[in-house]
């Protein structure tokens, strides 16, 4: 039994489409309405049909008053990562606090390349991500007084001005499934950021909850410390499903408490964009997985 301990939050994952530029708000908005704690988009700043996600967060924030926010995953070859944690931060104050930053190192090289990026090969985008995260945390250590310097092989700030400081302390969440991404995560990141749909079959949470414990253990972090979070899609339908997410929500909940108790994850984010799912998700299926989870922690 792998159980971290963490509250639960619960969140959806929306596309960012330009179709109709408003979908994506009102997602965003009935997410909030449904009592849910997290809305997500994904970002994917070479794709034309979707609008600018960090755009789009900066506009939901004023749109909303207390769900939480953020890109899933923001794409670091393509935003600096000095001035994106001054964008976070500057969000951040303004939203009161509602901004996390899931953080991916790329992936999608010809279209990153096709917009002016570096291409890198899977081991450099790791460094890149890992001196991109020491530049951000840096400039969020505004309290420092020593000049800001990373001198990155991808990434590097010669004594960069520090500050704003976030209004709370933002998570940083990493999208990640390979070994070297996971040792990332525990040594530096606050957060795992997968998606269930990448996944073989859950042992892979288990072995990837090892490697992130493992790696925070040997620089003296306690791995409890780390949220595991997950993007998850399903169906609900009348009938039970042994399939996972495939069924009413009181077998969505019980699945999740399982996801819970037994894998470690206290994070779990819907993709979809359809409202209905949406409102079932946050006022049906999160309250009671809450409640499932509480009974037998205070077992």
């Amino acid at each position: 039994m792998t159980d971290y301990g963490h509250d639960l939050l619960f969140g959806t994952f929306i596309t960012p489409t330009n179709r109709v530029p408003q979908h994506a708000v009102q997602l965003a908005q009935a997410s909030e309405a449904a009592g849910l704690d997290l809305a997500t988009f994904q970002d994917h700043p070479y794709q034309p049909a979707f609008l600018d996600t960090w755009t789009l967060l900066s506009y939901v924030a004023a749109k909303t008053t207390h769900i939480r926010l953020s890109g899933n995953v923001i794409n670091l070859p393509l935003r600096g990562p000095a001035v994106l944690a001054r964008a976070v931060a500057s969000l951040d104050l303004l939203s009161g606090g509602r901004v996390e930053l899931g953080l991916g190192a790329g992936g999608f090289w010809d279209p990153i390349v096709a917009m002016g990026g570096k291409r890198l090969t899977a081991g450099e985008s790791v460094t890149a991500l890992e001196e991109g995260i020491d530049i951000i945390c840096g400039i969020w250590d505004a309290d420092n007084t020593e000049r800001l310097v990373v001198d990155g092989k991808h990434h590097k700030v010669v004594g960069a001005k520090r500050g704003p400081a976030p209004a709370h302390a933002v998570g940083i969440w990493l999208g990640a499934l390979k070994p070297r991404m996971l040792r990332l995560i525990g040594r530096k990141a606050d957060g795992w950021l997968p998606s269930m749909s990448y996944m073989k079959s859950l042992d892979e949470i288990t072995e990837s909850n090892a490697r992130i414990d493992d790696a925070a253990a040997t620089t003296g972090r306690d791995p409890s410390e780390i949220r595991r979070l997950v993007n998850i899609n399903g169906r609900f339908a009348a009938e039970t499903n042994p399939q996972l997410l495939m069924g009413p929500p009181a077998q969505w909940a019980e699945q999740l408490a399982v996801l819970t108790l037994e894998y470690g994850m206290s994070g779990f984010i819907l993709a979809g964009d359809d409202p209905n799912a949406i409102a079932v998700y946050g006022q049906e299926v999160a309250p009671a997985t809450r409640a499932l989870v509480a009974a037998e922690r205070g077992a």
